[in-house]
């Protein structure tokens, strides 16, 4: 028996939202070329995008060997955010990683900032 929904608007389930758009468009890719890398249709991995489908881990995976990432960035990190400190991390050179490392261990050690 179906029931009568009295001109509500039933919601769609929301999902977790990741940060897979703004790792695609960082990297430069199409919704269809991201998708047909990883052998998905684009409407999938547009729902996917929006949090409007589960995701499974594999295809995380899949979807963060493609993007040259790791799959704990795709749900935590915004790769469009230039002071981020990842951001930084990523665009320092070795000695300057050492150099943060240094500064950070020190600002949480000393309380200083």
């Amino acid at each position: 028996m179906n029931r009568p929904t009295f001109g509500l608007m039933v919601k769609k389930p929301r999902y977790r939202p990741t940060f897979i758009r703004q790792w695609r468009i960082h990297r430069g890719l199409t919704l269809e070329q991201l998708a047909e890398w990883v052998s998905l249709t684009a409407s999938h991995l547009s729902m996917l995008e929006r949090a409007q489908r589960a995701y499974a881990q594999e295809t995380l995976e899949a979807l963060a060997e493609a993007l040259s990432t790791d799959v704990a960035s795709l749900l935590m990190r915004n790769p469009t955010e230039p002071d981020a400190i990842w951001s930084i991390w990523d665009q320092a050179k070795p000695g300057e990683r050492r150099l943060i490392v240094d500064l950070a261990k020190t600002i949480t050690r000393t309380g200083t900032g």
